[in-house]
């Protein structure tokens, strides 16, 4: 008897960590910004999850991979970890950085 009610806990705490799991999983949207760079325009699909930015994948850039790209892999992982697009540009990369925060302000803004 102490089995049985052992299992249906476990069972139990199994499928209410798939609930939990699924559901979160639901919550994140992606969206769609354009923003325009130094060389063109600059195209991000930014994955929310709630207020969260849970990460960004650039779609299109005409920027120098060297230079532009660069500043913008860099500008992505700081707008992730802090959550915002309130941060300094990089420097030599100015216009491609602010097309970068222009595309991911504008995805934001469709939500």
């Amino acid at each position: 008897m102490k089995y049985k009610l052992l299992i249906v806990f476990d069972l139990f705490l199994i499928i209410t960590g798939c609930a939990v799991l699924g559901s979160s999983l639901i919550e994140s949207e992606i969206y769609e910004g354009t923003g325009k760079g130094f060389r063109g325009p600059v195209t991000v699909q930014v994955q929310m999850n709630g207020d969260d930015i849970v990460g960004i994948n650039i779609i299109d850039s005409m920027e120098d991979p060297f230079v532009g790209e660069a500043a913008m892999e860099e500008l992505l992982d700081l707008v992730v970890l802090y959550n915002t697009t309130d941060i300094d540009v990089v420097s030599g990369a100015t216009e491609s950085s602010k097309g970068f925060l222009e595309a991911v302000e504008n995805a934001i803004m469709r939500r």
